[in-house]
């Protein structure tokens, strides 16, 4: 990832997790912070590759990215004597990772980060770009920074022990790169032997966003359109995420009302049933538009929406929030919700 003083590798391969005390700089203090879904002997691999090891495990979950669980971190951290010469290590999915760079950046105002994703969502999307954040008061993600990785290691082998869901879950963002802006890594996921690719899959995604990031590193501007199918997927994730729907399946169903043209949601909607996620939900679409109102896309009554009539040919659009209440109540008769 080029971004001068901030770069940093990415490096994908199998095996990774097993060499990361000689990819990564482990000799001093190390917070591994991972959580109950994550298999203890990904966490004892790494901690027995460390100097100093600390292992964090917090539960599994949206609700492990709270303030409560942060100051946890951050207390356990001056507890066990860490300086700013020390690092905190993410070991887990999309929550892990948000948690552990905010703690990381937080921390003595920053110590280094290194990312090892163990979810197909982690791998194909959230840890890279430097997005680490908490929810606050229901609604994601509105307290964070951006804080870039040292290193992020994407082990493949880490994927095979994810239920089908979780491994579905992750898809979403990759079918997302491809409407957005690369309509070959949509493509793929239209052939039989889809499944089977999954590292090629990695692969496409990681470079289709690192692109981006590196036009954009504080989402200014082109980093905007990766928000695709975000703005309504939160809202849909804020009243329905915690003990219903995963995030990659609020993004799915959000990604299908900013299909502009009949022929593209139409393929979309054909890619996710056959990646396996959902293409209907039952909604409030009271209750999803209050939540969508705290999008940090949203100002004096407009927020920025990411729309596409093709694949690979997104585009950004400011509308009214009443546009968008009104959409949500057309998808609850008509579409997502019926």
């Amino acid at each position: 990832m080029a971004l001068g003083e901030n770069s940093y590798d990415i490096l994908l391969e199998r095996g990774l997790l097993e060499r990361a005390g000689k990819l990564l700089d482990l000799d001093r203090r190390v917070l591994i912070v991972t959580d109950t879904g994550v298999p203890q002997r990904y966490a004892a691999l790494l901690a027995g590759q460390c100097a100093a090891p600390v292992t964090a495990r917090v539960e599994q979950g949206e609700g492990a990215k709270s303030f409560a669980v942060l100051e946890g971190l951050l207390k356990t951290m001056l507890a066990e004597n860490f300086s700013r010469s020390d690092c905190v290590v993410a070991l887990g999915g999309g929550v892990v990772g948000d948690l552990a760079g905010f703690a990381a950046a937080c921390y003595m105002r920053g110590v280094d980060f290194y990312n090892i994703p163990t979810t197909a969502l982690a791998q194909i999307d959230s840890s890279i770009g430097g997005k680490v954040a908490v929810n606050l008061g229901g609604v994601k993600n509105v307290a964070g920074a951006f804080y870039q990785p040292r290193r992020v290691l994407v082990d493949p082998a880490l994927l095979s022990t994810l239920p089908p869901r979780q491994l579905a879950n992750g898809m979403a963002e990759a079918i997302k790169a491809g409407v957005v802006g690369d309509e070959p890594l949509l493509a793929l996921f239209e052939q039989e032997d889809a499944q089977g690719r999954l590292e090629e899959i990695l692969l496409r995604s990681l470079r289709f966003k690192q692109r981006i990031v590196e036009q954009d590193e504080k989402e200014s501007g082109p980093r905007k359109l990766l928000n695709f199918g975000h703005t309504i997927g939160h809202g849909i994730e804020s009243v329905y995420g915690l003990g219903g729907l995963l995030h990659g399946e609020c993004v799915a169903l959000g990604m299908l009302p900013m299909c502009t043209s009949p022929a593209l949601r139409a393929r979309l909607e054909a890619v996710l049933r056959q990646n396996g996620l959902p293409t209907r939900a039952a909604f409030d679409p009271a209750a999803v538009f209050a939540g969508l109102c705290h999008d940090k896309k949203a100002a004096d009554g407009q927020v920025t929406i990411v729309t596409a009539d093709r694949a690979g040919a997104a585009r950004l659009e400011t509308v009214p929030l009443e546009r968008l209440r009104t959409l949500l109540e057309r998808e609850a008769k008509e579409g997502i919700g019926a």
